[in-house]
């Protein structure tokens, strides 16, 4: 097969792909390349030299890096027949192009595999969609170690941002300089994880909110994985991510094939805004499926935080109707409701309703939320097994463990084997059952706890758990279309573009601390879109860390998400409700805008403060959150400078909350007392001049073209 270069493109990136005798190598990928050029005859004439004292001939950094063509560094695919074909070379045999796509079917005869490399670029969106399958063509077993996704990165992309995190504190970013060997970021937890979110941006150093070239990556998968980038000796850089496989976990007989999970790629030429905003397009375009597609994303209540296991009838009646008063528009009973089920040691698959608490059942509390205008949504955490149940007394053999070993407890429970065929029907079964019995139109779907001593026939089975839990996943939807999802995994412990495919909004944290929410929503807001982002005012005594917050700092910090109640409004003040009642009603005012707009954050100057807003597509109304962390290092705030707005327009730009009491404050600048007309350019260019803010505060404003 000769030299040619395939070239996808959107309106805005070019990817250029050479393809010949070996493995497909991209030879460019950024910033769209002028039309009507020979990049042919560039390339040729522009290609690498071969150095000194190295491989004699040039060797590709390939989409799937070839130990066997003399590249030294971290190979595409590993595995080999019990020692033997372990170091592949493949030969190009076939190209596919479509509009937007291009698939490359390669091949080693001698090693008996043949490999396909998938690689669609999104026409709207300009994400990168990339996706490996090998598959045994020979008649003994291979054993398959690693096949992972593989892009290249330019020599200037020398700083990382990354995401870590622990439960009650997700989606934390932080950043370092690659100038030499590689960076690995693995998780082994069996989910997607709260320790190390599948994702990562690499750019030119310094990159921010608005300025830089950065590229984007994010894994979708919601089990074991592995993100590797790496300074090569001879300045090339690379990104691999991939799921990470346990020993023996994938062994491929005659026939069989393993596909790797799809790796979403973006880049920008203008910060991380850019990134985010084709991220949450794809999200918007190709990921989410909801039901009802112009349904607005209703308001919630879940009573975990209001009574956790305390579960009386008559008294869930009272929060249903003190939820309606203040606008609640969805009531979801959380754990607690099913038989036996009194605190955390219990009862988890006995998936039957607690005759004891509930003695008619749910109906009555089903026909009271629907009386009062809300939707009606459940609990579930159907992996999950506990010691103390009907269910493990009666088949302990379902259990996920490994054989002759004791089963480690994570939050007093264990893990159901979903790839146990009986054990993956009952589930499917009682949850079918009770979605058919009651008018449920959500549920929140939980998974408390990491997998250990993942074994299944003798196998690891991290992999097969995974893909067991989606099949349940589907079977639900396929028998009950109408009904939402939440992903919740202990908070953002589950959430990635795969199972998204199939659910409807996370839970980001089961913390509910606004100044935590504020950093775990931000980090959240780089690959996710705000309606399906939960997102809820608290009690004012926080559960998970014990700060108290003002109802305000509370209120506006949930307004940024899909937003909903996590106490019990039974028990509140009538001033309490007021004040929940005003900010439901606020969010449900500015709801269109945040959950159509596009999100963009602000880069701030001083430390502990940041900024964030949406945006509508043609500039004429914008909301903006501006909020003081910590305490201030200087007297004076430094202006807010808000990028996306229009240059030709004039804004009205208005205070709609505040949550300080302005201590600092002898004057506040003008347009904090009265409305006032600015034009766009000065408040992108200059910025709008803030006030000193109190610790742990927020200022809401509103900006709308005149």
């Amino acid at each position: 097969m000769t030299q040619s270069l395939i070239h996808l493109s959107t309106a805005s990136v070019s990817l250029l792909i050479r393809a010949g005798k070996r493995l497909p190598e991209v030879v460019y990928w950024g910033k769209k390349l002028p039309e009507n050029q020979d990049y042919d005859r560039f390339f040729s004439a522009n290609h690498r030299s071969v150095p000194q004292a190295r491989i004699d001939t040039d060797t590709a950094l390939s989409l799937c890096p070839e130990h066997a063509r003399g590249l030294f560094t971290a190979p595409g695919l590993e595995g080999s027949r019990s020692g033997n074909c372990w170091s592949p070379e493949f030969t190009l045999e076939d190209v596919l192009e479509q509009p937007g796509s291009v698939s490359f079917s390669c091949r080693d005869p001698d090693a008996g595999l043949k490999l396909i490399i998938n690689l669609t670029l999104n026409q709207t969106s300009h994400i990168l969609e990339t996706q490996l399958q090998v598959t045994n063509e020979a008649a003994s077993p291979y054993q398959l170690q690693k096949l992972t996704n593989t892009l290249p990165l330019p020599a200037d992309a020398r700083e990382l941002m990354y995401f870590h995190g622990r439960w009650t504190h997700e989606f934390q970013t932080d950043r370092i300089l690659l100038d030499r060997g590689g960076y690995a970021i693995e998780n082994r937890r069996g989910r997607t994880s709260h320790e190390h979110f599948p994702g990562i941006m690499i750019g030119q150093p310094g990159f921010s909110e608005t300025s830089g070239e950065v590229y984007g990556f994010h894994l979708g998968w919601s089990g074991n994985h592995r993100l590797h980038t790496e300074a090569m000796s001879d300045g090339r850089r690379y990104i691999q991510a991939g799921e990470l496989l346990m020993p023996g976990e994938i062994i491929l007989e005659a026939g069989e094939s393993y596909s790797t999970p799809t790796l979403f790629s973006c880049y920008s030429e203008k910060g991380l805004n850019v990134i985010s905003k084709q991220f949450h397009r794809h999200v918007r375009n190709q990921i989410i499926q909801f039901p009802q597609a112009k349904k607005v994303r209703p308001v919630h209540l879940n009573t975990w935080e209001g009574i956790y296991f305390d579960h009386d009838p008559d008294y869930i009646l009272k929060m249903v109707r003190a939820s309606a008063e203040i606008g609640i528009e969805r009531f979801i009973i959380d754990d607690g409701w099913f038989s036996g089920r009194n605190d955390d040691t219990t009862a988890l698959g006995d998936w039957y309703i607690d005759s004891r608490k509930y003695p008619r059942g749910l109906q009555p509390v089903i026909d009271c939320v629907k009386e009062q205008g809300m939707e009606f949504g459940l609990w579930f955490e159907p992996e999950m097994i506990s010691p103390k149940s009907a269910l493990y007394r009666n088949h302990p053999q379902w259990m996920l463990h490994t054989e002759g070993y004791e089963q480690v407890k994570v939050r007093n429970q264990y893990v159901l084997n979903l790839q146990i065929p009986e054990a993956f029907d009952y589930v499917l079964g009682r949850m079918d059952e009770m979605l058919s019995t009651y008018d449920i139109s959500y549920i929140k779907w939980d998974m408390n706890r990491e997998l250990v001593q993942a074994t299944h026939n003798h196998k690891a089975a991290f992999h097969g758990q995974v893909n067991a839990y989606y099949r349940l996943v589907d079977a639900i939807r396929d028998k009950h279309p109408m009904v939402e999802i939440e992903t919740c995994s202990g908070g953002g412990g589950r959430v990635d573009y795969e199972i998204l495919k199939r659910t409807h909004r996370f839970w980001a944290s089961d913390c509910n601390d606004a100044l935590e929410r504020q950093l775990i929503q931000r980090g959240a807001s780089y690959f996710f879109p705000l309606e399906i982002t939960g997102a809820h005012i608290g009690a004012r005594l926080c559960h998970t860390t014990g700060r108290q917050h003002n109802l305000a700092f509370r209120g506006i910090t949930a307004l940024f998400g899909h937003m909903g109640v996590e106490l019990d409004p039974a028990c509140a003040s009538e001033e309490e409700k007021a004040a929940f009642a005003n900010y439901i009603a606020l969010h449900k005012s500015l709801r269109e805008l945040l959950h159509t707009g596009e999100y963009f954050r602000c880069d701030t100057v001083h430390k502990e403060t940041q900024g964030c807003g949406v945006i509508r597509q043609d500039k004429s109304e914008a909301i903006v959150m501006y909020c003081q962390l910590g305490m201030s290092e200087f007297a004076l705030a430094a202006p807010l400078k808000i990028p996306e707005l229009d240059d030709h327009k004039t804004y009205r730009v208005e205070l709609l909350e505040s949550s300080s009491s302005d201590i600092y404050i002898k004057q506040p600048s003008p347009w904090v007392e009265e409305a006032t007309e600015m034009g766009g350019a000065l408040l992108k260019q200059v910025g709008l001049m803030m006030h000193t803010l109190q610790p742990e505060s927020a200022l809401l404003i509103k900006m709308t073209a005149v």
